[in-house]
């Protein structure tokens, strides 16, 4: 059984949730989210509330239901409050900038790295801290992902694209006699 599959789920005042065929959408004060969900989990809604059933017993269904309740979860929080990511660039030299729907990027290569920024998606660069706002959990975490694997923090000098909250552990290097 799944724990968190198996409770209700809350609708908020503000946020409208429909169930068409297979795509669940949730429309909020921020924006719409849609998502195909497979038939193997029943989706109710009765209310403000919604809860969520297996159709099977077999374990590729059980596995299913707390992953498709949290989905659920995070696409009402999404609409209400937008997810956002902060990144911080560290480094002599590096820099970044927001020029229409692109990132510019001096990370320390013979040419600047030009990244588009996806549609749904707000960012912001203020000398070296990087915002990345968006109503969609997924997209905005992998275009995160994708834009700090750029430039890796290194565990030397400390250089490098990290997020926020990071610690990136150091290390000695090399020893003077």
């Amino acid at each position: 059984m799944s724990r968190i599959g198996k409770q209700e789920i809350q609708i908020p005042k503000g946020v409208e949730v429909k169930k068409d065929g297979l795509i669940l959408s949730v429309k909020g004060p921020k924006g719409t989210l849609t998502k195909i969900f497979r038939d193997d989990i029943t989706i109710t809604i009765k209310g403000d509330l919604i809860t969520l059933n297996t159709n099977r017993n077999d374990k590729f269904s059980k596995s299913l239901w707390g992953t498709y309740a949290s989905h659920i979860k995070n696409m009402i929080k999404g609409v209400e409050t937008p997810y956002q990511k902060k990144l911080i660039l560290e480094g002599v030299g590096f820099k970044s900038e927001v020029k229409g729907k692109e990132f510019i990027f001096a990370l320390g290569f013979s040419h600047p790295v030009i990244v588009k920024i996806p549609e749904g998606i707000t960012a912001t660069a203020e000398k070296n801290n990087i915002t990345i706002t968006g109503i969609d959990k997924e997209l905005v975490g992998s275009f995160a992902a994708s834009v700090r694997a750029l430039k890796k923090p290194e565990p030397y000098k400390g250089k490098g694209m990290r997020y926020e909250d990071e610690v990136i552990r150091r290390k000695q290097g090399k020893k003077t006699a």
